[in-house]
C-alpha cells in the first residue's frame, strides 16, 4: 500500500478534473473523436476518472487494471470488427492507459500504445490536458485508419463519441 498514492486519490476531486477538462474541452474532445472516426471504421472512447474508490485503492489496483474494467463497462469491445479503443486517464495517478480490442491491438501492440500514452503524459506534465488528449486521439486514429480504412458511404457509429467522466 502506497501512502503517497492514497493521499493523491483522497485530495483529487471532481472539481480538479473539471478545471483541467472544462465543458468546452470535453466538447472539443468529442468533436475530435467524431472527426477522427469519419476517416476510418474504428471506434474511439475517452474516459477520465478522478480517483479510485477505497476498495480498489487499498487493493492497489493499477490504472491499467482499472482501464480494463472501464473498457468492459463502456462496452468498447462491442464493435463488429473488434476495433474499439479506449483512451483512459486516471487523473489522481496522472496515468494514461490505452486498451484496445483484439482486432486493432494485434496490429499495434503494447509498444505502439505505450508510445501514445507517453506523449499524452508529457503534455499532461505541461498542463496541456486538452491538447494531450486530442494528440492521443489523432495518433490512435492514424493506426485505425491504416488498418481499418473508411469505405465509401456513411460509416456506422457503433459507440458514443462523448467523453466520460467517472
Amino acid at each position: 500500500m502506497n501512502l503517497k498514492r492514497i493521499m493523491r486519490h483522497l485530495w483529487t476531486d471532481r472539481w480538479t478534473v473539471r478545471r483541467a477538462f472544462p465543458a468546452h474541452a470535453m466538447q472539443t474532445i468529442e468533436a475530435a473523436i467524431r472527426q477522427a472516426e469519419a476517416g476510418h471504421q474504428g471506434e474511439i472512447r475517452f474516459a477520465v476518472e478522478t480517483s479510485l474508490d477505497w476498495g480498489p485503492l487499498l487493493k492497489s489496483q493499477t490504472a491499467r487494471e482499472r482501464a480494463i474494467d472501464v473498457f468492459a463497462l463502456l462496452r468498447v469491445w462491442d464493435t463488429a470488427q473488434n476495433n474499439g479503443v479506449l483512451i483512459y486517464l486516471l487523473f489522481a495517478d496522472r496515468d494514461f492507459e490505452i486498451v484496445a480490442d483484439r482486432g486493432i491491438d494485434g496490429h499495434v501492440g503494447k509498444q505502439g500504445w505505450e508510445a501514445i500514452c507517453q506523449d499524452m503524459e508529457s503534455a499532461f506534465r505541461h498542463k496541456q490536458f486538452e491538447a494531450g488528449v486530442i494528440g492521443g486521439i489523432k495518433a490512435v486514429s492514424e493506426h485505425l485508419a491504416r488498418h481499418y480504412p473508411g469505405g465509401q458511404g456513411a460509416q456506422a457509429n457503433e459507440l458514443p463519441d462523448q467523453p466520460v467522466q467517472l
